[in-house]
């Protein structure tokens, strides 16, 4: 019988669909096997509790976890806020020209210290020679019309004048006075001085620029031959004798803010860590608009003359104290809102198992945070005092 090469790829197909019959055959009987067995098929291992972890007794000294409870202790609750060195108004002085003129001299330097009194600068103008002439002139008129007036009087009694020309005369008096009186003051706020032109009659070419008070001097704004109006400060003078805060305090704290509070602060950009203090005397009754705060004003304790005007600073203001459970601060791991610590659970397999828990953690102060558990947790609960960040990564290692 001849042999027949067209019967080949048919006996192939007939042995594929053969061996793969016979696969699926077995998967099928294994899988009813597994049904009798009662066991399902494998799966990947669940995921650990993601709020555990454990570590080994070498980790634990490694990581110098150690261990104990809650302390109680009492805290006093804190409202952060930011503001400056300022001195009252009444000690900050803007020197300022009562009548345009050009500068003469200048008499100070920023940061010089200057008596109250003392003269700061020098302007001259035509126009104040011009006043000090009015003023000789009106007092001369004053004087004619001042023996005018008598001489009526004389007349008036002797019935020869008339009445009219004494009540004329009793008016120009009256009215030169007031002149006189306009001019004079108008010179003394100018600098010059009245008695001096009363009794010499010499006019002066400058009138100085007087500080009204004892201090330093901020700034110096003018140089001589300057050309100044009234609306130009010309020298800052400030008064450091009297130096406070001005804090600024957010509309939800500001309820908390009483006078008599004791504050802490530090300088900002000082280089140097210490912690200050003050006291509360003036809390704001009235918002600023833009920012939503209110400024408190507080007295440094005590008083002090090292500080400069416009510092910035960070400050604490202590608004009550509780005896409240505290823990360190190397205990805690802050996230947001939210605080972590860890308390030991138990063993397992020679390792020690810690549990995470949630609480809620105030300002620290001198390395103490005031916590809040959110479930109940006693007293005596073991905790992690130190070596609370080794475990935490630990933990994310194991998440990831």
């Amino acid at each position: 019988m001849p042999f027949n090469f067209k019967l080949y790829p048919v006996l192939g197909a007939l042995a594929l669909l053969t061996a793969c019959g016979s696969k699926s055959g077995d998967a099928a009987q294994k899988g009813d096997a597994a049904k009798k067995d009662g066991s399902a098929p494998a799966q990947a291992a669940a995921p650990a509790n993601p709020n555990q972890v454990s570590v080994s007794p070498a980790q634990e000294k490694a990581a110098g976890i150690t261990f104990g409870t809650f302390e109680r202790q009492n805290m006093t609750t804190e409202v952060q806020a930011n503001g400056s060195v300022e001195v009252p108004p009444q000690n900050r002085v803007s020197i300022t020209a009562v009548m345009g003129g050009y500068v003469q001299t200048v008499a100070v330097l920023p940061g010089e210290h200057v008596q109250a009194g003392a003269t700061v600068a020098t302007l001259r103008s035509p126009e104040y020679l011009t006043m000090q002439q009015n003023y000789l002139q009106s007092k001369a008129k004053v004087r004619f019309l001042a023996e005018d007036l008598e001489r009526q009087r004389i007349l008036d009694v002797e019935d020869v004048g008339a009445k009219r020309k004494l009540q004329m005369a009793r008016a120009d008096y009256a009215t030169e006075q007031a002149t006189l009186r306009a001019t004079a003051a108008q010179l003394r706020l100018l600098g010059i001085s009245v008695a001096r032109l009363d009794a010499t009659g010499q006019i002066v070419q400058s009138v100085p620029l007087i500080s009204p008070i004892a201090g330093y001097v901020k700034a110096v704004n003018i140089n001589p031959g300057q050309y100044v109006g009234p609306q130009d400060v010309l020298v800052e003078v400030l008064n450091r004798d009297d130096l406070h805060l001005e804090l600024k305090v957010f509309e939800k704290d500001v309820a908390q803010v009483k006078v008599g509070q004791k504050i802490l602060f530090k300088m900002q950009n000082a280089g140097r860590d210490e912690e200050l203090t003050a006291r509360v005397f003036l809390v704001g009754k009235a918002f600023d608009d833009n920012a939503r705060t209110v400024r408190v004003h507080a007295h440094l304790e005590p008083e002090r003359t090292d500080l400069l005007p416009g510092q910035f600073v960070a400050a604490r203001i202590q608004t009550a104290g509780a005896r409240v459970r505290t823990l360190p601060e190397a205990a805690l791991i802050q996230a947001g809102e939210l605080s972590y610590i860890f308390r030991a659970v138990g063993q397992d397999s020679g390792r020690t198992v810690f549990r995470r828990v949630k609480v809620h953690a105030g300002l620290p102060q001198h390395g103490d945070v005031a916590v809040t558990v959110l479930d109940p947790l006693p007293d005596t609960t073991r905790l992690v005092r130190k070596g609370a960040y080794f475990l935490d990564a630990e933990l994310r290692k194991g998440e990831e």
